[in-house]
């Protein structure tokens, strides 16, 4: 279980969406910046923070070219309730394998119960991780404020 690093291409990963559609990432993410979100799940409360935060943020994060999806270990339904509860318009994905996630992205898992921990990816146009944010816990997690910039920074430059 390694880390990803800048430069290192992010792994091909099926998300499950509420609905019963799927969206391979990065593939579909490519030629724009991606953020992949892991939320530990819809009961926590800093990941919903986050995802309201990422939310508020969006037609700013698409003015710049960042497009944005998230993962958890959630059932269908809670799932939905918390995309419907927070406005999210933004890909959620569901159900995700937390030992699987984590064999290929190196994200940490919490013991019992099982579920992932909040890990954020700054993705690249061509898929390869710019910035990688891993936590151990409940907080310590990327914010789209950084994501702007850095992708101003790197769109200057």
């Amino acid at each position: 279980m390694a880390l990803l690093q800048p430069g290192d291409e992010f792994p091909a990963l099926t998300l499950t969406l509420t609905g019963g559609d799927t969206l391979d990432v990065p593939a579909a993410l490519a030629g724009n910046f991606g953020v992949v979100l892991f939320n530990r799940g819809s009961w926590c409360p800093y990941c919903m923070a986050q995802l309201r935060s990422f939310q508020r943020a969006l037609p700013q994060l698409e003015e710049a070219g960042i497009k944005v999806v998230s993962l958890s270990v959630d059932d269908e339904a809670a799932a939905k309730e918390m995309i419907d509860k927070n406005k999210l318009t933004f890909p959620v994905g569901y159900g995700a394998d937390a030992d699987a996630i984590a064999d290929l992205t190196g994200a940490f898992v919490n013991p019992e119960p099982r579920y992932l921990q909040s890990t954020g990816f700054l993705l690249d146009a061509a898929g390869k991780v710019v910035v990688s944010v891993y936590s151990s816990g409940a907080i310590g997690r990327l914010v789209p404020d950084d994501v702007l910039g850095m992708v101003r920074y790197l769109s200057k430059h």
